[in-house]
């Protein structure tokens, strides 16, 4: 069990889409280690790694076409001697 979900569904237009996606590329993008995501009426604050895992998966049955983006990574923090044995 999730301790926190949250999930939207809506139906959007592709230029609506276009911009959920480049706002979550921005989110991605920055420099810091908090991502600000504006879904909908709701604003969601998430801790970012600099790495996370990545699947993309796109799902074609007959005429219906699905294509998910899932984004994966863990909030704990390393501690500075296991990052620099990883790296190493």
């Amino acid at each position: 069990m999730s301790d926190v979900e949250f999930k939207r569904t809506e139906t959007l237009t592709r230029a609506e889409v276009a911009k959920l996606i480049a706002a979550l590329g921005d989110a991605l993008a920055t420099d810091s280690d908090e991502a600000h995501l504006q879904l909908g009426d709701t604003r969601i604050k998430l801790k970012m790694p600099d790495r996370m895992q990545a699947e993309i998966e796109i799902e074609i049955d007959g005429d219906e076409v699905e294509l998910e983006l899932e984004l994966k990574w863990h909030n704990r923090r390393r501690s500075p001697a296991r990052t620099a044995r990883s790296e190493a």
